[in-house]
């Protein structure tokens, strides 16, 4: 099973009202960008042509990997969703 399938299989509660995560990616270097670019396992973050990030929580998987790739440097804001929200990891 390829991991767009398994991702496909998890169930996701976004919260539209309140992101649990927030990023600032103006003013950071390309090599910074880019390795929340590469190091997200769900492929959230895409660097835009004009060389800005683009950041989707609504697929999130709640890992931290963000976190600890950046400290609090793009990554500004990092919690977990409210109660009844975010990811629910299926088996199959």
């Amino acid at each position: 099973m390829k991991l767009e399938e398994r991702l496909g299989a998890n169930k996701y509660y976004v919260d539209e009202t309140s992101p649990h995560i927030l990023v600032d990616g103006a003013g950071f270097s390309h090599e910074e960008k880019m390795k929340l670019v590469n190091g997200c396992p769900a492929g959230l973050y895409t660097l835009q042509e004009n060389g800005d990030l683009a950041f989707d929580f609504a697929g999130c998987l709640e890992c931290g990997t963000c976190r600890v790739l950046c400290g609090e440097t793009i990554v500004k804001t990092w919690k977990y969703p409210r109660n009844a929200k975010g990811v629910e990891f299926r088996q199959g």
